[in-house]
C-alpha cells in the first residue's frame, strides 16, 4: 500500500530587530532545519544566516512577488517541504505581506507554527512610559496627506494607547497632523533605533515633538506610542446634582441606589454622591408639616 504524503509546515520566525543577541536558541534550530527560508529580503536575511552558520537555502518571498510566490510556496508544503517564512526584522506578519501566506496555508489545512520574537511595537510600549493594559497598533500610516489625516481624524476620540510606525521622510509632516488632530498636548513617545547601539527615546508633547523635529532631521525608522484621549469629565454644580439626586428619589429610589445610578452616568465618586444624598434625605424629613 502506498503510503499518504506528508504534508509541510510553515514557521513563522521571528527574528531580532537590531541587537542579533535577541536571536531565540529556537530560532536558530527551525532556521537550520527547515527545507527553505522564505525571506523578505535575501541579501539581509543571508547576513544574519551567515552569522549564525545557518546553511539552508532562501527563497524570496515580499510585497512585489507574493502573487506569485504563495501558489508556489503552498505546493511546495503540500509536497513535504518545510518552509520558514522570515522578515527583515522582528515577527513576519507584522505590517509587511506575510499575512497573506499564513492565511493561504490556514485556508489549505497546512499547519503554521508561531516561532516567536522581537516586535519594535511592543518594544517601544514596554519602555514608553505610557499606559499599557490596553493599546491599538495601526502600523504604517498613508503615505498620501488625504488618508492620513482622515485615519488619525477617526483616532482622534480613541482612548486606548495607539502605536505608529513611520518612515523618517514622512515623520516631521505626521507629526504636524498629530498636533493639528490630535491636540498639542497630547503626550508621544518616538523609539527609534530600537535594541542597537544608539537606541534613542523622545518623550514629550506633540507640540515638543513638532519642535524638536525641527531643529532635527530625521534619521531611521521609527516606532510612535501616542497616549489615548482623556475625556473631558463635566463639571456639575451641588445644585445640580442636588436636583438629580431628587428627581431619582422622588421615584421611591433609596439614596444608596440613587448615588449608584448617578455616578454612573456622571463619571463622579458614589461615595461622594451617596452623601449628598444622605444630607438631602435627612434635610427632607426634618422639614415642619404644613
Amino acid at each position: 500500500m502506498q503510503s499518504e504524503s506528508k504534508v509541510g509546515v510553515l514557521y513563522i520566525v521571528g527574528t531580532p530587530i537590531g541587537n542579533l543577541e535577541d536571536m531565540t536558541f529556537r530560532s536558530v534550530r527551525i532556521l537550520q532545519s527547515v527545507d527553505i527560508i522564505a525571506a523578505e529580503d535575501t541579501r539581509h536575511t543571508g547576513k544574519l544566516l551567515k552569522h549564525f552558520q545557518i546553511n539552508t537555502p532562501q527563497l524570496s518571498y515580499h510585497e512585489h512577488n507574493r502573487n506569485s510566490r504563495i501558489p508556489e510556496i503552498l505546493n511546495q508544503l503540500q509536497n513535504g517541504i518545510a518552509i520558514a517564512l522570515v522578515t527583515d526584522a522582528g515577527v513576519p506578519g507584522i505590517s509587511d505581506p506575510g499575512y497573506e501566506l499564513v492565511k493561504a496555508c490556514v485556508e489549505a489545512g497546512i499547519t503554521v507554527v508561531p516561532i516567536p520574537g522581537a516586535v519594535a511595537a511592543i518594544t517601544a510600549l514596554s519602555a514608553s512610559g505610557l499606559a499599557t493594559e490596553k493599546f491599538v497598533f495601526e502600523g504604517f500610516l498613508s503615505a498620501k496627506s488625504k488618508q492620513r489625516r482622515s485615519h488619525l481624524e477617526l483616532l482622534k476620540s480613541e482612548e486606548r494607547t495607539l502605536i505608529f510606525y513611520e518612515s523618517p521622510h514622512r515623520l516631521r509632516s505626521t507629526l504636524e497632523e498629530m498636533r493639528e488632530i490630535f491636540g498639542g498636548d497630547r503626550q508621544i513617545v518616538l523609539a527609534r533605533e530600537l535594541t542597537k547601539i544608539y537606541e534613542e527615546f523622545w518623550r514629550g508633547t506633540i507640540t515638543g515633538a513638532c519642535n524638536y523635529y525641527e531643529q532635527k532631521v530625521p534619521i531611521g525608522e521609527y516606532t510612535l506610542v501616542v497616549a489615548g484621549n482623556t475625556p473631558t469629565q463635566r463639571q456639575f454644580s451641588q445644585a445640580e446634582l442636588i436636583e438629580k439626586l431628587e428627581t431619582i428619589m422622588n421615584q421611591g429610589i433609596s439614596p444608596s441606589q440613587a448615588s449608584r445610578q448617578l455616578a454612573a452616568s456622571t463619571c463622579l465618586p458614589r461615595r461622594e454622591l451617596y452623601q449628598l444624598a444622605l444630607t438631602l434625605r435627612n434635610s427632607d424629613s426634618q422639614m415642619p408639616d404644613t
